[in-house]
């Protein structure tokens, strides 16, 4: 039975049990190969020498040349004593000419019985073919790996989007732009790297595993460390060990590392994601825009090539500016409605009332703020717009304006109408920051199950003294999100959180 028939029982076009004498037949096939001696599980390595996009990129400096190359064989042609075959490898693929006084009379046959799916090393000399396809004229194949499943048929790929998350292996294979996607992410993060350690940030890591996890509004996920006997929390964030961190004179440190928040899943939330955060000693909210501004530039020129990407259709500029709007006046921009007549939380109570906006009846004037920004304003923020000065109640970590002390010096960064980044000057009064703990605690036992915990230990850490700080956390597959055009969070993570099937 052909390759293309394979392919085809594999897309649901023929009976189940087909594609179970198919399987039967690879098991069969790797059986012969051992009883010849031949396993392919018994190879530990093969030296490649170039990647298949290298050598068609660089046809003039190949050419002629032998070049050893390893990848999934994708597609396979046999035309009596010369075949042709595909193998994919990391960064593309490319066609190899096989012929049987090439390889010998065994190999060649060893050749034809490989299946679509097998993973082999091939080792020949770079030409174009007469229909000017680049492709590699094999002197020796060897197969390093029997494949004993179908692969979806090749030209719909896997298309099932449960079964693409579910089977990242196989939506990897099948799909180009999935991989050119998780390359992006690697060479965003590395970017990153690069730009905070040119700026003197030190990278580090602190505990998953904690006994108190604050710094965010979340739930967390909890467990029992049996060593300790002890209740644990998975952390929701990292920044109040970073900034134990400041208090101990590290003056400029990051951290990119998973944490994990027990809610619900959309398109831009998983509960296990990967987050940035930075903080440096001896600045404050407005130190940390420069820094965004600039590292997402930075990062947009490294890895897409320009400043101005396209997402969902829409150009969004990097390069422009950013704007900057206080919180009350961008619900003013986009409702006319100004929060600074607004002096009670009965009056914005009944301005909530009026507007349709859901409050619980904990809320006072600042989180009705908040709201409105949420209900009206959110999806206005298209181009990059830094959001600032939150009102105090929504941000017990952050620093009091001095001439506002109801609202803090704190900023979100939006583009595509999305968070991408949350920051401040951070609170290092420990007097204030024990009395905001006792507000979330206060807000706790009202039913707010994302309220903070009081942290001795670092309150502790704050009474030993901590410097003027900015900063920031970011999310980091929110990020990739916007530079690779993903229209979900569960295409840039490589396993996303899913309902088990059992």
């Amino acid at each position: 039975m052909s390759e293309q028939n394979q392919n085809k029982n594999n897309s649901g076009n023929q009976p189940q049990q087909d594609i179970n004498q198919l399987l039967k037949v690879r098991r069969e096939k790797l059986a012969e190969l051992q009883a010849a001696g031949k396993d392919p599980f018994t190879i530990t390595k093969y030296d490649v020498t170039v990647h298949s996009t290298d050598v068609k990129d660089n046809y003039e400096a190949w050419e002629g040349k032998e070049v050893s190359i390893a990848g999934r064989m994708m597609s396979k042609r046999v035309m009596g004593k010369a075949s042709f075959c595909n193998v994919q490898d990391l960064k593309g693929n490319i066609q190899c000419y096989v012929a049987r006084d090439d390889l010998g009379e065994e190999a060649y046959k060893d050749f034809k019985r490989m299946d679509i799916g097998d993973i082999v090393g091939v080792k020949g000399i770079v030409f174009t073919t007469k229909m000017g396809e680049i492709s590699v004229h094999a002197k020796s194949m060897v197969l390093l790996s029997k494949s004993l499943q179908i692969l979806p048929e090749k030209y719909h790929g896997l298309t099932n989007t449960d079964m693409r998350y579910r089977q990242r292996y196989v939506d990897l294979i099948m799909n180009e732009d999935v991989r050119k996607t998780f390359v992006m992410r690697s060479r965003i993060i590395s970017s990153i790297r690069r730009y905070l350690d040119g700026q003197g940030f030190l990278e580090v890591e602190t505990p998953m595993l904690v006994a108190n996890a604050g710094g965010a509004a979340a739930r967390p996920f909890e467990t029992h460390y049996n060593a300790l006997d002890e209740d644990v929390k998975l952390r929701i964030s990292l920044e109040l060990y970073l900034k134990r961190l400041i208090v101990g004179g590290m003056e400029r440190v990051y951290e990119i590392g998973r944490v994990f928040r027990n809610e619900g899943l959309d398109t831009r939330h998983n509960p296990e994601f990967t987050l940035m955060e930075l903080y440096q000693a001896y600045t404050d909210y407005y130190g940390m825009m420069d820094l965004t501004e600039n590292m997402f530039r930075h990062v947009a020129q490294e890895v897409c090539g320009t400043t101005t990407i396209t997402y969902s259709g829409i150009e969004i500029d990097l390069g422009k500016p950013f704007e900057r709007l206080t919180m009350i006046d961008a619900i003013k921009k986009y409702t006319g409605i100004d929060f600074e007549e607004i002096k009670t939380t009965e009056e914005a109570k009944k301005l909530a009332d009026e507007k349709g906006v859901h409050y619980e009846a904990r809320h006072v004037r600042g989180d009705i703020i908040n709201l409105f920004f949420e209900e009206f304003v959110e999806e206005h923020l298209i181009q990059p717009t830094f959001i600032m000065d939150h009102p105090v109640e929504v941000s017990p970590l952050t620093k009091r304006k001095p001439d506002k002390p109801e609202l803090v010096e704190r900023f979100e960064l939006f583009i595509y109408a999305r968070e991408m980044c949350n920051a401040y000057s951070e609170l290092n009064d420990p007097i204030d920051q024990r009395a905001r703990f006792a507000a979330q605690e206060e807000a706790f036992a009202a039913g707010d199950e994302e309220a903070n915990h009081t942290d001795e230990d670092f309150l502790n850490a704050l009474e030993i003294g901590m410097p003027p700080t900015g900063g920031i956390g970011y999310g980091i597959d929110r990020l990739v999100m916007l530079l690779t055009d993903s229209p979900a969070i569960r295409d840039v993570i490589f396993f996303p959180t899913l309902k088990s099937l059992s």
